[in-house]
């Protein structure tokens, strides 16, 4: 099997039709928005396939819909289809080797990101207004950046996770995806509830993270964009050694463990089920393959490692906004060799693994380019403060 391309970011695995009723209450803040939904919410009537075909043959059609789809349904949101995930949503790639991989409109030789990838490029297409996904390593963060979308990753657990296929509970986080700040800000009001964002006076840079990325320079000129219009009341720089804290590693670690305890008897199995297809596209089964021998010893220092920088961390962003790149820079292109994207996978989740093992809110701003390509920075803070607070 191989990868391939696809134009449609929405899936078609059956005939069903959504069946509950529209609301549609012109009043609504969400009113006459096109809602696109990640194949990992349950959706009553609808199967949910999680991007993998074996997923969806042994699991039964949902008979509950995620809290979370619900309620911007209610706000009268417009359903307008369920969209691609890697399988699993345990990648940041935005491929899927089963259904395909939904083409990025911004660069369609570069891949759009995952593992929300359906509902980013939906939006990016203008498909969709609204591209609820979920971000565990990356997923929401990672493809805003590829397809040069705002998105937001609230702070853990602020939005249930009802209803919907697991990844790594302790990290998996709803988020969502747009084009503009108007659209992001009024879905925020209908999942985070939160109390209304403060001024910050405080910015914190994190320099040698921004020297390490390949747009250093683009990102340079727009933090001076924003000096120049007296955007930073106070700014300070700081170090954050992604490499001494070992941030990918201890993430990556803690995330298998938990992949492991939600699907490790699924995985076993379903292995071997059909001897001329394999269950799994291959780095996904070698992901699976690792995280099963992962030792208790691992997990007990990822752990300890885990709460030794997040302490940290909180310390040092304490009344300020971190800003740090998404990215190390461009998508990858698709036709990028494994052991290549194996590599960039490490170096991305470096980056992404700070918000992740914290548990903290990040805001991708989509504020430059790189030889035509989308890619940007975030804006990260501490749980009870502006990016889905109490």
């Amino acid at each position: 099997m191989k990868h391939f391309m696809v134009d449609n970011p929405f899936l078609t695995l059956s005939n069903a039709v959504w069946s509950e009723s529209a609301v549609t209450d012109n009043a609504l803040s969400l009113s006459g928005l096109r809602l696109a939904v990640k194949d990992l919410f349950h959706m009553a009537g609808l199967p949910t396939s999680a991007g993998n075909p074996t997923w969806l043959a042994t699991h039964p059609i949902p008979t509950k819909t995620a809290s979370s789809v619900t309620a911007l349904l209610n706000a009268g949101a417009n359903f307008c289809g369920k969209t691609m995930t890697d399988e699993l949503a345990y990648s940041l790639n935005g491929q899927n080797i089963h259904y395909g991989t939904p083409s990025n409109p911004m660069t369609p030789d570069r891949l759009p990101g995952g593992s929300s990838s359906g509902s980013a490029v939906a939006v990016a297409s203008g498909l969709a207004d609204i591209g609820l996904g979920t971000d565990t390593g990356g997923s929401i963060r990672v493809p805003a950046s590829y397809n040069g979308l705002f998105g937001l990753r609230p702070t853990h657990g602020v939005i249930p996770s009802d209803n919907m296929v697991a990844l790594a509970p302790s990290f998996d986080t709803v988020g969502w995806l747009t084009k503009d700040l108007t659209t992001l800000a009024k879905t925020a009001s209908i999942l985070l509830k939160s109390k209304p964002p403060r001024e910050f006076t405080n910015v914190l840079i994190a320099k040698n993270l921004m020297d390490q990325v390949a747009h250093v320079k683009e990102l340079k000129a727009q933090l001076q964009t924003w000096r120049e219009h007296g955007c930073f009341p106070k700014e300070a720089s700081i170090l954050i050694d992604t490499k001494a804290w070992k941030t990918s590693e201890t993430f990556r670690t803690l995330q298998g463990a938990e992949i492991w305890h939600e699907h490790g008897k699924w995985v076993n199995d379903v292995s071997g089920l059909d001897k001329d297809r394999a269950v799994f596209a291959p780095d996904i089964q070698l992901r699976f393959d690792w995280c099963k021998h992962l030792s208790e010893a691992d997990i007990a220092v990822a752990q300890q490692q885990r709460q030794r920088f997040t302490d940290w961390l909180e310390s040092e962003i304490e009344g300020s906004v971190l800003i740090i790149p998404t990215t190390p820079g461009l998508a990858p292109l698709f036709t990028a060799a494994d052991e290549e994207l194996a590599a960039y996978r490490n170096q991305l989740m470096d980056i992404t693994a700070i918000a992740g093992l914290a548990g903290l809110p990040q805001l991708h701003l989509p504020v430059c380019t790189l030889d035509g390509a989308p890619c940007g920075l975030s804006l990260v803070e501490l749980k009870r403060h502006r990016f889905g607070a109490d």
